[in-house]
């Protein structure tokens, strides 16, 4: 199994900046794609930014210029610099991640999800 352990959520007034981390541990044999997404009140969830294993990045087009997601490959975390923030982006924000982890001799492969972390911005 993989544990994904989201931190760095807060309230923030409008125009400031917050850094999430999620940082995954477990029985991961490898990590692939990882990445963040938000659920707004009454709102499906959707995709904010995500990082592969090789580096490529992709952005929701409402976060693009203003959030970066980043990712420290030998502490298996994931990162999300918010910067100019917007009322609304205020969210759950969401770390998910790719894994592929043994279950005795088997390898198995799939997507695992953090319980996610409140972002509140402000007007």
């Amino acid at each position: 199994q993989v544990q994904l352990v989201e931190s760095g959520g807060g309230l923030v007034q409008a125009g400031g900046s917050l850094r999430l981390s999620c940082a995954a541990s477990g029985s991961i044999v490898r990590l692939y794609a990882m990445g963040w997404y938000r659920q707004a009140p009454e709102k499906q969830r959707e995709l904010v930014a995500t990082i592969t294993n090789g580096g490529g990045t992709n952005y929701a087009e409402s976060v693009k210029g203003r959030f970066t997601i980043s990712r420290d490959y030998g502490k298996n975390t994931v990162y999300l610099q918010m910067d100019s923030l917007k009322p609304e982006d205020t969210a759950v924000y969401y770390c998910n991640a790719d894994a592929g982890t043994l279950s005795g001799t088997e390898f198995r492969r799939g997507p695992y999800w953090g319980r996610g972390t409140q972002v509140t911005v402000s007007s």
